[in-house]
């Protein structure tokens, strides 16, 4: 409940303050970009990006028009990121991995000037064009191609236009073209104001379609100020890599904005982020931040057990000064251990697309396991009833569960085209995160839930996240994901558990027929069954547990649980 302003001049663009202000602090030559063997600077990035801008304007997109960035982690993300903010376009951003029938929906949806992407998207994405009002109205202008560029490969490298792009009225053509056009003329910097929209944060559309929060300058700068710089302590000599990819908020301020702010060095690795591929990068970058997640978290810690269980060298993350948490909870258990395994401080926070980024969080030195920090200096916070229509209601009592509202000037404005639910969720300076807490006597918030995620058992309220916390503290399991799951009209909880070895069945002598092995699904389900009756009360055991290799992810690294209960209701039709 802490609150400080930061101030930024009337004329404000955030390329200036993440990008070329570094140039002007003689930081031209530093390495701002990596991207396996592949090393870019500051001047070289600026310089690209400033031609990305010129190319804008020569195609007549204006500013506050919508560029949508379609783009694996690539450095030509940074510079068509920057370019547009220069521009005084808005940027908006997509996973290239996702459904062409989503990308095609935010197409439509953010009715795009521009689409930077790669050849596959664009193929893929070519009969909707053909179709969409967008095109027929002319809002798309240009589609800019660049290559899906394995780490360490030029993502500048010349490609042609694919034959289902081709005779469009919208111009299509490589990036590396685009920049050479660009570089042919001088930018015209444009008035840029701190309150102009700068960038739209996309919802990870647990009610539906993906929305977007719609963002100023002023708001990124504002939260890089409070939280990247004084809060967990960015500096120029630190080295980043992210788990997440740069498409979602989370790592577009970790592993993009916030070093570039400081005049750090932010690396890139393109391919789909697994235990290995981010053991790689750390092992190539040997990075000293680490943007992670609790799901790759307990992946890295079974494929560090997997390699000494072969009788090779342990994983070795020494070079890192701390990782960061976010997106999902993180239970105390994998937390335990993974500090445990690593000696790293983990810093977990809580953030959101409605406010750019955390703003409550663990940070150096003051670390309480199991809670997600301390409010950020510079937001405030309320835990009000979940019927609160506004935040000027009552607090609920000290340790008791509540809605979060968090107040801060990073709040975005609205959602676009939905003003139902911005209402709902916006209030001035105030947000309605949806998300339950409560804050204990220290002022620490723990996370109790999404509102929309509890279910009634057995007429009892029932969180998911305290279940799945109990049972990572066994030993056995390594991740697990709760769910409810009826049974003639009733809703009781149903498990889904990696465990940490695999189930080995060991045959007893003299066994009774039918009696389960130690190592038996069986025995385990009824030892997780025992573990949860134990730590909780009786009505939230799993009346059914269910043994898989991994568990579904969305395109934030999260766990999937709305792909658990979809698989869940077509079994049971």
């Amino acid at each position: 409940m802490s609150e400080q302003r930061v101030e930024f001049p009337a004329e404000f663009c955030l390329a200036d303050y993440f990008l070329f202000d570094r140039i002007d602090e003689g930081l031209g030559d530093k390495t701002a970009v990596r991207f396996g063997d592949l090393d870019y600077s500051y001047a070289e990035v600026a310089e690209r990006s400033r031609a990305f801008a010129s190319y804008l304007q020569s195609l007549g997109v204006r500013p506050e028009e919508r560029v949508y960035i379609v783009l694996p982690d690539v450095p030509a993300f940074a510079w068509a990121f920057f370019g547009t903010l220069a521009s005084g376009a808005v940027v908006a951003m997509g996973n290239p991995a996702a459904p062409i029938e989503d990308l095609g929906y935010v197409l439509e949806y953010s009715r795009a000037s521009v689409l930077v992407t790669t050849p596959e998207v664009a193929r893929g994405l070519a009969a909707s064009l053909e179709l969409s009002p967008s095109t027929d109205n002319h809002h798309l202008r240009g589609i800019l191609l660049v290559p899906h560029s394995s780490t360490g490969e030029d993502c500048e490298a010349s490609l042609g236009v694919p034959v289902e792009l081709a005779g469009r009225n919208t111009k299509c053509e490589a990036l590396s073209e685009a920049l050479r056009v660009g570089r042919d003329q001088s930018f015209q910097p444009v008035g840029v104001a701190r309150d102009d929209v700068a960038i739209w944060l996309f919802t990870s559309g647990s009610t539906g379609r993906p929305k977007a929060a719609v963002h100023t300058h002023r708001d990124f700068a504002y939260n890089t100020e409070v939280y990247a710089k004084r809060t967990v302590g960015y500096r120029s000599d630190d080295i980043t890599v992210s788990a997440s990819k740069l498409f979602f908020g989370y790592a577009t301020g970790t592993n993009l904005m916030f070093p570039f702010a400081v005049g750090a060095t932010t690396c890139l690795f393109s391919e789909r982020c697994t235990s290995q591929a981010l053991m790689q990068a750390i092992e190539m970058y040997r990075p000293t931040i680490v943007t992670n997640v609790p799901t790759m978290m307990a992946k890295i810690l079974q494929h560090d057990a997997e390699r000494t269980a072969r009788g090779d060298d342990p994983l070795d993350l020494s070079c890192i000064r701390f990782h960061l948490s976010a997106g999902e909870a993180l239970p105390p258990a994998l937390l335990e251990r993974f500090v445990s395994r690593f000696a790293s401080d983990v810093y977990d926070g809580i953030g959101s697309a409605e406010m750019f980024h955390i703003y409550a969080s663990n940070r150096p030195g003051d670390i309480k396991p199991g809670s997600l920090g301390r409010v950020v200096d510079g937001y405030s916070i309320a835990v009000l009833p979940a019927e609160a229509e506004g935040p000027g209601e009552e607090p609920v009592p000290q340790g008791e569960i509540g809605v979060l509202w968090v107040k801060g000037d990073s709040v975005a404005q609205c959602y676009f085209q939905d003003r139902d639910k911005s209402w709902q969720t916006f209030h001035g300076y105030w947000c309605c995160t949806g998300d339950l807490f409560r804050i204990d006597g220290d002022g620490y918030l723990w996370f109790e839930g999404r509102a929309d995620s509890l279910f009634k058992s057995g007429g009892i309220w029932v969180s998911p996240l305290e279940i799945e916390n109990c049972l990572m503290e066994h030993d056995a399991v390594a991740l697990a994901a709760v769910i409810p799951a009826e049974r003639e009209g009733l809703a009781k909880p149903k498990a889904f558990v990696v465990l940490r070895e695999p189930l080995v069945p060991e045959p007893l002598e003299g066994a009774i027929s039918g009696d389960p092995s130690p190592g038996s699904v069986e025995s385990m389900e009824q030892a997780l069954q025992e573990h949860v009756r134990h730590g909780l009360s009786n009505h939230k055991y799993p009346r059914w547990v269910v043994f898989v290799d991994d568990l579904p992810k969305n395109d934030r690294g999260k766990v999937d649980r709305k792909a658990l209960i979809a698989s869940e209701q077509e079994s049971n039709h």
